[in-house]
Parts: C-alpha cells; sequence; structure tokens
C-alpha cells in the first residue's frame, strides 16, 4: 500500500503542535503550584514567558562567546512620594513585632507592621529576630542597619528602639494581619482592638505568597512602597561580608566577564513531599541538581559559568552539578575562613539565610529551583537593582533554548509588586 507524503507530513506537524503545546501548559500550571513546603498556604506563581529581546525589558549580549547572559538593565527609580497625610502623627500607643523565617519574610514582616502603626498613629518598637529552633533570638542590629530603619521611616511612623517600661506585656493584644494588609482592613478589624487595648503585637500570616501588583488601576500605598523597598539595609559588617563573597565569585568568573548564576536549591525542600507532586499535564514543581544542569546547559550556558548555590553545605546529589559545572560553590567554600566561626558555625541560621538572599538578588542570572516567598521578594529586590535575568527552569524537549523563552512572568509581564513602586 502506498504511502501519502501529505499525510506523512501533517501527522509530523500535528506531533509538532502537541510538544509545543505540552510546553506551554507546563508553564501555566507551574505558574499556579501551590506550594506548602514551609509555613503557612503559598500559590506562588512560576512560569516561563517568551520575551523579545528589542523590547528593552531584557537586552541579550550579542556576539562574542559569553553565553546567553542579558545586560542589566538601568536601575528603576521610587515612584512613590509621601503626602502630607502620609507624615507621622503624634504617638497614641505601641506596635512590636518580631521578624521570623528569614530575610524573606522580613521584607513583608516589616512592610505589615509599618502599615498597621502608621494608619493606627502608633509607635513602632524596633523588631527582634527569630529563627525557626526555640532559642534562636538575635537582635535587630546583629543583621540590619538600625539607623537606616529609624531614618528611613521618620517621615511615616516613629521608631524606637525598646518598649517603655511602663508598658506592661499583659497590656499587649496579639493581632494576627494577612500579609499585604490594607488601610481598610486595618481600620475595620485591628482599629477597635488597639483603641481597647492601647498596645498590640502583629503577627504577619501568609494565606499567599504571590506578589503581584493588585488589579489594574489600584494604587499602591506609599507607606508600603517605603518600608517594603527602602527600609531595611544590611549593618555594615555583614554587608561587607556578602561584598566580598560576591567579589570571589566574580573572580572566579573571568571568562564569562565576571558574571555568576544564584541558584536557590536546597536539598532539605527538594525531599520534601511537596517537591515531589506534580500538577496537571505532569507540571513539576520543583527541580533537582541534575534538571537544574541540564536546563542551564541547554539554554548555552557554557561548563566554565560560575554557579552560587543557597545549599547550606554540599551534599553528594549535588556531584552531578559540579561534574557540568566545576565551577559550583555553597557559601562554605567561598566565605572568608576568619568569618566562618561567627556565620557558618553557629547553630542559628539565619545569618546564612541574610547572605543566600542578598547574593541571589546581586547576582547577574537567578533561577529558582524551588517556589516560595525567597524567589518572590528576591525578584522584588532584582527589579529594584536593575537586574531583570530571573530563569524559571523548565525541561526543554529539544537540544537547546532560549533564556528569554524562560524569564520569570514577574518580570516579563511588569506584574509583581515592585513595578507598582518603581519606574
Amino acid at each position: 500500500m502506498g504511502v501519502d507524503l501529505r499525510q506523512v507530513v501533517a501527522g509530523i506537524l500535528t506531533i509538532t503542535m502537541f510538544v509545543m503545546l505540552g510546553q506551554m501548559l507546563h508553564r501555566d500550571y507551574f505558574d499556579a503550584v501551590q506550594e506548602k513546603i514551609q509555613g503557612d498556604a503559598h500559590d506562588i506563581e512560576f512560569k516561563g514567558s517568551k520575551v523579545a529581546v528589542e523590547d528593552g525589558l531584557v537586552r541579550a549580549i550579542e556576539g562574542g562567546n559569553k553565553g546567553p547572559w542579558m545586560e542589566d538593565s538601568n536601575e528603576l527609580k521610587p515612584c512613590w512620594s509621601i503626602s502630607q497625610s502620609d507624615e507621622a502623627v503624634s504617638s497614641k500607643g505601641y506596635v512590636t513585632f518580631s521578624l521570623t523565617n528569614g530575610p524573606e519574610y522580613h521584607v513583608s514582616q516589616i512592610t505589615d507592621a509599618v502599615m498597621v502603626a502608621k494608619h493606627l498613629g502608633a509607635t513602632l518598637v524596633l523588631p527582634d529576630i527569630r529563627g525557626s529552633k526555640p532559642g534562636d533570638e538575635m537582635n535587630f542590629d546583629d543583621i540590619y542597619d538600625v539607623d537606616k530603619l529609624i531614618k528611613s521611616l521618620e517621615s511615616v511612623v516613629k521608631v524606637v528602639r525598646k518598649l517603655p517600661s511602663h508598658v506592661s506585656l499583659r497590656d499587649i493584644a496579639i493581632v494576627k494581619v494577612p500579609t499585604r494588609v490594607a488601610e481598610d482592613y486595618i481600620k475595620e478589624h485591628i482599629d477597635p482592638i488597639f483603641k481597647s487595648k492601647g498596645n498590640i503585637r502583629v503577627t504577619t500570616y501568609f494565606p499567599s505568597v504571590n506578589l503581584r501588583k493588585s488589579s489594574q488601576g489600584a494604587e499602591t500605598d506609599p507607606v508600603s512602597c517605603l518600608a517594603m523597598f527602602g527600609s531595611l539595609e544590611l549593618q555594615p559588617a555583614v554587608n561587607d561580608l556578602v561584598e566580598s563573597m560576591i567579589q570571589r565569585l566574580k573572580t572566579h568568573s573571568k571568562k564569562s566577564g565576571g558574571r555568576f548564576i544564584a541558584i536557590d536549591l536546597r536539598v532539605e525542600i527538594l525531599e520534601k513531599k511537596n517537591c515531589h507532586e506534580t500538577g496537571a499535564m505532569g507540571s513539576k514543581t520543583c527541580y533537582n541538581a541534575q534538571e537544574i544542569a541540564l536546563f542551564l546547559r541547554k539554554l548555552g550556558f557554557g561548563t566554565d559559568t560560575t554557579i552560587y548555590l543557597t545549599q547550606p553545605r554540599w551534599e553528594s546529589s549535588l556531584n552531578i552539578l559540579k561534574d557540568i559545572f566545576p565551577k559550583t560553590y555553597t557559601k562554605e567554600a567561598i566565605m572568608p575562613s576568619d568569618k566562618k566561626s561567627k556565620y557558618l558555625e553557629l547553630e542559628n541560621s539565619e545569618y546564612e539565610n541574610v547572605i543566600d538572599f542578598y547574593i541571589s538578588s546581586r547576582s547577574d542570572v537567578f533561577v529558582p529551583a524551588i517556589p516560595g516567598l525567597f524567589y518572590a521578594n528576591t525578584v522584588g529586590k532584582r527589579i529594584a537593582l536593575g537586574k531583570p535575568q530571573v530563569l524559571v527552569p523548565a525541561e526543554i524537549s529539544g537540544s537547546s533554548g532560549r533564556s528569554t523563552d524562560y524569564i520569570s512572568p514577574y518580570i516579563s509581564k511588569k506584574n509583581h509588586l515592585a513595578y507598582s513602586c518603581f519606574c
């Protein structure tokens, strides 16, 4: 029986279309994964999205053998302005809170506490920092710059270092607030408690770690923008350490012009049940070392590429990544030896989390192997710094792909909350 050439061609085209559709659906469903690996319920978006090289958002570096690197865009400027109505008013009481669970949570927690204090007309008490284990407590100035915080917020809320001795802890009401708390919510749900008790302790819960912009046309509170992007800075000693580690990574990256990749990949989380689940069309929620290595190689990153991993200590499961990219490091390999006793060898991991967050925010490329608030808030900080190359991993069916096809939708669609605060 003869073969109709037209039927053969049609069959090939049909198969090709299904492969392309599968890739598209994978990234769409990956965008809506509910990540519940730690803390409260998460439903962070993960999706690759095609970006035109010429649209000015990201620009591919042409020529040479530098791989699929992109140039940084211009650093954006704050769009918010504090009006007279936003300015600090005389205090009626105190708002206390703690920073918990790492720097990706600190950004949201400080924002919510400032919003509550501002709209209640209260004084904000400098928070302490608490780790994931009982007894893991640090002072705010162990990590962050106190003077910077007080100075940056002085136009909207008064900040004091300690709760006055005459205020009893028994007189402080504990109030849970949803992250990204708005003025209307504060007036309806928190103000009555504050008026009754006089002082409150705010704890933020995370019904979602989605940091997309509010609905079209909705205005972002300028106080929220100031608190989220203009109040937290590392104290000098920690900042100097992060700088030295970044410079060491750049030194290892001479063949790629000093550029390096940061990957949020933590074996402990990859081993959790949620990372083994798949969504519709077999969409993945997390990617292991081998999958990330193949993803980067198919995008064209050379074997000489320098990679920083957020993994606390080296694990044998990471060997495949180092086999393909020999210049792959965890923090213990690039931290100055005289700093390890303070920043690495303590049981408290807050310093390590902070180092990961700030290196990932400033790397030339950031790849989140796992979804969560770390990804979302790292993207926000990178947007403010003009570093748009955030590549969301996927299984590339062919032998190669373009990095511009995997840019985070937070950036390609400009739908991250940061775009409401910067322009």
